[in-house]
């Protein structure tokens, strides 16, 4: 018995374009996490990737909870594109940044409210459940971003 692989037409192109949307979401991706963990940095005090090089529990908590949330928000806008890759990439942009300023807003003003100290909370050498606090907010405000992109 012999059986014959055979490729519908155009799989390759397909494949190609799949691998290419991949790479080119990734880039988005990617740069907007690296704006998302500036915007965090730039808005507390001291610096944050230098607490978060130097393991500061509270200062990670809430740098992977800032890079979470904008993950969620960059994954439902390309979903919400429905495969068109230009409108996925520019809305991913578009919402993404969005998302950074609702973020950093939303969190500092939280922040205020309950009270919290964030430079201390962020220098400090111990774990603190207040840092989980500002990570829910983090996520939280992610997924409000993320939803309404639907």
């Amino acid at each position: 018995m012999r059986t014959t692989l055979a490729l519908e037409s155009g799989y390759w192109g397909n494949v190609g374009h799949g691998v290419g949307a991949i790479i080119l979401y990734a880039i988005v991706g990617l740069a907007l996490m690296l704006v998302g963990f500036y915007a965090i940095d730039v808005t507390t005090p001291g610096p944050l990737r230098k607490m978060v090089a130097a393991g500061n529990p509270n200062a990670v908590v809430v740098t992977a909870s800032g890079m979470v949330s904008m993950a969620l928000i960059v994954v439902l806008a390309i979903y919400s594109a429905g495969g068109k890759l230009a409108e996925g990439l520019i809305a991913s942009a578009i919402y993404g940044l969005v998302g950074i300023v609702a973020q950093v807003i939303s969190v500092r003003i939280l922040e205020w409210v309950v009270g919290l100290d964030i430079g201390a909370l962020l220098k400090a050498d111990q774990y603190s459940v207040n840092s989980l606090v500002v990570a829910a907010a983090h996520v939280g405000i992610g997924l409000v971003v993320a939803f309404a992109v639907l």
